[in-house]
């Protein structure tokens, strides 16, 4: 089907930059996970430093649960790495890219 009033040059473009199917997927899921207000709240704390679970939920004022909850997700999407220490486990983002994003979309709100 080719569109009628779309400019062939346009058209090219578009084509050329639009990310395939499994490509799309995969950002809308990478968004995801900033779709939530606790794992925000969890990726802006990391940010700052690599914390236990513990730790985070004393600093968000929230129950373990949810914030170990939480950092499942964000482990099982790559977004958050850990390490031990004994008995404790450590979290921390996986690159500084993640807080880049943060960033831009505080930038984007103009605060």
């Amino acid at each position: 089907m080719q569109p009628k009033l779309l400019d062939k040059r346009i058209q090219k473009e578009i084509t050329y930059y639009l990310p395939d199917k499994v490509t799309s997927q995969k950002l809308a899921d990478f968004f995801a996970m900033f779709a939530d207000k606790t794992r925000l709240r969890v990726i802006s704390a990391l940010s700052i430093s690599e914390m236990c679970v513990n730790d985070l939920a004393c600093v968000l004022e929230m129950n373990q649960t949810t914030i170990s909850h939480q950092l499942q997700i964000l482990r099982n999407t790559g977004l958050v790495t850990f390490t031990r220490q004994g008995k404790t486990v450590f979290y921390k983002l996986s690159t500084n890219k993640i807080n880049q994003v943060m960033l831009s979309g505080v930038e984007y709100l103009g605060f």
